[in-house]
């Protein structure tokens, strides 16, 4: 079998689980308005004012790096992908198939940057080449592939956290008892039972596929900064169960000897817990995994916003790398991949040098970057990407240039 260079696929996002899945990646998303800002780049790179100060004349891609890094070190803003791609766009046709020992070279010329592939060596193959022998191998690409973000910081987040509506979690079928008779805390291996009403019942599948639910808690209201409104509900993630046999009625006598239906809940088995459950706590179904492109982008559209909450207990403010709920979903347009600028409120002061010590408010400064990674419909999650001073709710997001 001749050598081959076996390009190095991204990792594919799903809602809980990371696939390293090569054919996805060679159709992976790239929308129509990147594809012309790239071909448009490509004819004449670009300017040198938009490169990064200190952008160097050959970069070689390493383990650990990310795409979104990789955009950073050429150029001023990390989030204009298309460039990144158009700088080099007979070279690098997929820009989601950059792979370790990759070697990326700058050139300037007459006011203009382009940038091309380079081999450490010529005609070798990266350093990291991946080679096939002749035989069936599954291999995971996860420690090879070089994703847009550090997924890890917010895969937890594609499945435990859940924005609710107001009955969401009130109609949603319920735990009712532990298998084990005075049993109050559920952990991981135990059994329980439970039931739902109406279209929530937990009923048993004709095709006999087993049924997988994430088990709630609490639905603590996410109040709009501004306005008071509330706009969802965020409920508390603490485990996984699966339905062993569905609810059902069983026709019994009492003990007088009348007829009577006695109602029979579900039986689930606890297959992971975060957190204790207890009785009481709301069984949701598991979601279809979903493919989810995160190409940082700039809206193209006017956004302003405010966050809502930081994610997680007695936090105040966030930090790089955590997650935060702004006020804004898919009816305001915002979607996966937006990246905004967090505003830093200037404060408000008295002008000492003023005999009249007239009252001012400083102008907002940009504090950092943070990037959206999962919508609903009135709010959304999204990733503290870049930050000076932590971010705190209430803090206004606006578009980054």
């Amino acid at each position: 079998m001749a050598k081959s260079r076996v390009a190095i696929a991204t990792l594919a996002v799903f809602t809980g689980t990371l696939v390293a899945n090569p054919v996805a990646a060679q159709n992976y998303p790239v929308t129509s308005g990147q594809k012309a800002t790239a071909a448009q780049v490509a004819q004449a790179g670009v300017a040198l004012s938009e490169l990064a100060a200190n952008a160097p004349d050959t970069y070689t891609v390493k383990r650990g790096d990310t795409l979104w890094a990789i955009s950073g070190v050429f150029l001023k803003h990390p989030w204009r992908w298309p460039e990144l791609w158009g700088m080099n766009l007979q070279d690098i046709q997929n820009p989601h198939l950059i792979y370790p020992g990759q070697m990326l070279h700058l050139e300037r010329k007459e006011g203009r940057a382009t940038l091309r592939t380079k081999q450490s060596a010529a005609d070798a193959p990266p350093t990291e080449t991946v080679k096939v022998s002749p035989r069936t191998r599954y291999e995971s690409l996860a420690s090879d592939a070089l994703p847009t973000l550090k997924n890890h910081l917010i895969e937890p987040f594609l499945a435990e956290p859940v924005i609710v509506d107001e009955n969401g979690l009130k109609s949603a079928p319920r735990i009712v008892a532990a298998a084990q008779e005075g049993r109050v805390i559920l952990a991981r291996g135990d059994r329980a039972y439970a039931r739902g009403q109406g279209d929530a019942m937990l009923i048993d599948d004709a095709s006999k596929k087993q049924k997988e639910y994430r088990i709630f808690r609490n639905a603590t209201p996410l109040k709009d900064p501004g306005t008071g409104e509330v706009l969802g509900y965020e409920a508390q993630y603490v485990g996984k169960a699966v339905m062993v046999r569905g609810e059902s009625v069983q026709a019994s006598t009492d003990k007088d000897g009348k007829a009577r239906n006695d109602i029979v809940p579900a039986t689930i088995d606890i297959v992971s817990a975060k957190e204790e459950m207890r009785v009481g706590d709301r069984l949701l179904p598991e979601p279809e995994r979903q493919l989810l492109s995160y190409v940082p982008h700039a809206p193209q559209a006017k956004v302003e916003a405010r966050i809502v909450s930081v994610y997680g207990s007695g936090v105040v403010n966030a930090a790089q790398n955590q997650v935060v709920v702004i006020n804004r979903g898919t009816r305001d347009g915002v979607e996966n991949g937006h990246v905004l600028a967090i505003m830093k409120d200037g404060a408000r002061i008295i002008d000492k040098t003023d005999e009249n010590r007239v009252a001012m408010k400083l102008p907002d400064e940009r504090n950092g970057l943070l990037m959206v990674f999962r919508t609903f419909e009135k709010l959304s999650y999204a990733l503290v990407l870049e930050i000076t001073d932590g971010a705190k709710v209430g803090d206004r997001l606006v578009n980054p240039r």
